[in-house]
């Protein structure tokens, strides 16, 4: 929608193809349906906070910005605010509020909204011609393939934009997830399946070497961990064929190993006569406290005042780091976004143009480039459609 409102701009007459029953479905779930549209951010940051090619986004940022962005919504009706993080959002909450100014926008620019899912380029004697549709051909001389990568499927993320790409002689490096939720080995996660930590703080380990720490909300799952701190964390673990991840999770994280052992004796001076089961009550959500206790390898039942000194070291090291071995992400299916696409290095960064196949432009989540959450990857949507739409409508001659 971005690169069809910025081409229409430029004077171009421009058609955009829609498989789905409603434009923005997937812009429509971001958030939590609150839509995360921005980070309010100088360029560095933004960078900073692109692990995977950001570099390659340097031009399209410079030219469309966090601030820019801002202000093009504001100017379509949408008023934004910032909340932590520097996270901008609609004043309303509603998601539907973003698409709906987008499509609004291209209804003013007379954008032509096709109902039909693209099934091919159309490319003669090395020359593109246009779009193979279900049910005819789409003849044009300047496309936009702006279909994202593979995860959410059923908001229409299918991967289609891989194969266009490669029909036109594109490299592209297999995709995968990236904010997604982590599995992990062992039941204990399982044990507390729907216990979610508020303030809890993160440490992630790559062959034990500590690659990234957070602080903020997790969640503990069937399958392993998730929520907005682990989805963050998940972004920095990209080598899960060759390389092997811990979690460390603080549970008292303000306090440190001295202070903490000194509330431990305290509580313990008031339970002297209780199992050590019921003696946590006040450290632990109650969910947590028999996975806990089997954790620690202290026996439920033992009295307080019987606990030995290296048993209650044990239980201070697993409120300060308790460890998680992950296993690997959840399926791309079930990420955020998708890391890996079309290689950037085939792409000019100064247009988004196709340097293989003049007239093919690419934007968003289809090349190989992703974010940390935060706003982030929908600035890159942004950044990218904007450069794209008005590259494709300026090599358009009238």
């Amino acid at each position: 929608m971005m690169a069809a409102i910025s081409a229409a701009e430029e004077g171009a007459s421009v058609r955009l193809l829609e498989p789905n029953e409603r434009l923005g479905k997937k812009l429509n779930i971001t958030g939590k349906g609150r839509c995360n549209l921005t980070n309010c951010c100088g360029i560095d940051e933004f960078l900073d906070s692109v692990p995977r090619n950001g570099r390659f986004l340097y031009s399209a940022y410079s030219q469309f910005g966090s601030g820019a962005a801002m202000a093009f919504f504001e100017e379509l009706g949408v008023p934004l605010k910032v909340e932590r993080g520097n996270r901008v959002f609609p004043v309303s909450d509603r998601a539907f509020d973003v698409s709906g100014a987008l499509e609004k926008q291209m209804k003013r620019l007379h954008v032509s909204v096709v109902r039909d899912k693209a099934q091919g380029l159309v490319i003669e004697d090395g020359a593109l011609r246009g779009v193979e549709g279900g049910r005819e051909i789409y003849e044009g001389n300047r496309v936009v393939i702006a279909t994202g990568g593979v995860s959410y499927p059923l908001t229409g993320s299918t991967g289609d934009g891989y194969r266009f790409a490669e029909q036109a002689g594109h490299s592209v490096l297999a995709p995968r997830g990236s904010l997604v939720p982590l599995c992990a080995a062992g039941e204990f996660c399982a044990a507390l399946q729907g216990l979610s930590l508020k303030n809890a703080a993160l440490r992630v380990y790559e062959n034990d070497k500590k690659i990234y720490t957070d602080f903020g909300e997790m969640l503990f799952t069937h399958f392993g961990v998730s929520g907005p701190m682990i989805l963050s964390a998940s972004a920095h673990m990209r080598h899960f064929e060759k390389k092997r991840y811990r979690l460390e999770i603080d549970l008292k994280p303000a306090l440190d190993e001295a202070a903490l052992d000194k509330r431990l004796l305290a509580d313990f001076a008031k339970h002297a006569n209780s199992d050590f089961v019921n003696a946590l009550d006040a450290l632990l959500p109650r969910k947590m406290i028999e996975p806990f206790v089997s954790l620690a390898e202290v026996p439920p039942r033992q009295k307080v005042h019987d606990l030995t000194k290296e048993q209650r070291r044990r239980v201070l090291t697993l409120l300060k780091a308790l460890p998680i071995q992950v296993t690997g992400p959840r399926p791309v299916a079930e990420a955020i976004v998708t890391s890996g696409g079309v290689a950037v290095k085939e792409v000019n960064p100064s247009t988004m143009e196709s340097k293989l196949l003049p007239g093919l432009f690419f934007a968003g989540e289809v090349l190989d480039v992703d974010a940390y959450t935060g706003g982030f990857n929908l600035q890159i949507a942004w950044s990218t459609g904007r450069l794209a739409g008005k590259s494709a409508a300026g090599e358009i001659e009238t």
